[in-house]
């Protein structure tokens, strides 16, 4: 394992990319420029993580309908319980030093990651 620019190694570094969601995954991906294990890692959690906070956003607005809201809110619960179950497991990844690529949310990761 490689050190990263923030003098951990990349493994940690990968952990941390997910730590607050697409928050430190912006942060290391404007940090680290050159180790793509930890680029990879923090680009995916853009992608996921913002992705699903706009989703939960938008369902809470649908919340607010009468009884097709309880279905909503319902769905938004749902949506938080898996983004738990993501959070663990992709930054249990991270630290076991493994480039886990969820599928379609890597294809952009990888296009944001070129693009940063």
């Amino acid at each position: 394992m490689s050190e990263t620019k923030l003098g951990v190694s990349e493994n940690i570094a990968g952990l941390l990319a997910y730590i607050l969601g697409w928050i430190s995954g912006i942060i290391l991906l404007v940090i680290e420029k050159e180790n793509k294990f930890v680029r990879f890692h923090a680009a995916q959690s853009v992608v996921l993580y913002l992705g699903l906070f706009i989703l939960n956003f938008i369902l809470g607005f649908l919340t607010a309908i009468d009884f097709i809201g309880l279905i909503f809110a319902l769905i938004s619960m749902l949506i938080g319980l898996v983004s738990f179950v993501l959070w663990l497991f992709l930054m249990f990844k991270a630290y076991k030093g493994e480039m886990y690529r969820l599928p379609v949310i890597a294809d952009y990761a990888d296009q944001l990651e070129q693009k940063f």
